[in-house]
């Protein structure tokens, strides 16, 4: 089953009385409080998710800055989104479902049917259907969350997957190289992995390309059917975006969900810039730059 739902048949789903339950995950790095535009404008019957504070915790910061929610607190974010047992749920946000597939990764495998909106608000606002403006506060759910693992990707073997599969660097290629730090104290990326930018998979409207055209530019970097792949990238958001992309291809990959923010937290570890996966290692974090 295609993680991905079309506009034409959630609308149609609506249209007809199905349960569908609409989450709206509006964040972005440069404005992470997305209530507001959410308030302004939104699917009809969508409750508002706060990434920050119900798709990731607060946590040390050796964690990063995204760590995955606890089981009992997502659990209970879901019953206060009024999810229901047997709700589909379908998840979108306003900036190319990178947010959303946050909340799809964390969901997946709960036992929850979970898709999400292949182009989000721009798709549904394009194909010509009304939004609801305010707040919704809907009845409180039942939903039942299995505790299982998304499919997340320690930090020991995030350093060593490049030796027996792929470890992919989804963020910029800047970043990647090692000549923007961004929000992190160091820049750069783990040794041996390879670049591939999340935006890579989104086309000009914001839905995501096809299956044919995520594997083709996958397998450009050795990323093959059979092989282990794993995903990182800032804090854990566009990763999951990386992850949604190959589901959709019939794909499974781990999301190293600390990534970079905890890997330059982390003493000992080997930081590389550079245009290659080798780079230059320019040297190990140490436990006296934790604390500046």
């Amino acid at each position: 089953m295609s993680p991905l739902i079309s506009v034409a048949d959630l609308h149609k789903r609506l249209s007809g009385g199905a349960r569908v339950s609409l989450v709206d995950v509006r964040w972005r790095l440069d404005l992470p409080e997305g209530r507001p535009a959410y308030l302004s404008g939104h699917l009809p019957g969508a409750v508002y998710v706060d990434l920050e504070t119900e798709l990731a915790r607060r946590g040390h910061p050796e964690e990063g800055r995204h760590p995955r929610p606890a089981h009992r607190d997502l659990e209970r974010a879901a019953i206060r989104w009024g999810v229901r047992r047997g709700d589909l749920v379908v998840v979108y946000d306003d900036n190319d479902s990178v947010a959303a597939a946050r909340a799809w990764w964390l969901l997946r495998r709960t036992g929850l049917e979970v898709r999400v909106l292949d182009g989000g608000l721009r798709a549904w606002i394009a194909a010509g259907h009304l939004l609801d403006t305010g707040d919704v506060a809907p009845p409180r759910g039942d939903a039942t969350l299995r505790d299982v693992d998304p499919g997340e990707l320690p930090i020991d073997e995030a350093a060593t997957l490049p030796s027996r599969g792929v470890l992919v660097d989804v963020r910029s290629p800047e970043r990647y190289r090692g000549a923007h730090a961004g929000a992190d104290p160091t820049a750069g990326h783990i040794p041996g992995a390879v670049s591939l930018p999340a935006v890579t998979h989104i086309r000009p409207d914001g839905t995501l390309r096809t299956p044919a055209e995520i594997l083709t530019a996958f397998a450009r970097i050795g990323a093959r059917p059979g092989r282990e792949i794993g995903l990182y990238c800032a804090s854990g958001v566009a990763s999951a975006h990386s992850a949604l992309a190959l589901a959709t291809a019939g794909i499974e990959a781990r999301v190293f969900s600390g990534s970079w923010s905890r890997w330059v937290q982390s003493p000992g570890r080997p930081i590389a810039v550079g245009p290659t996966p080798a780079g230059r290692v320019v040297g190990h974090l140490r436990s006296s730059a934790l604390a500046r």
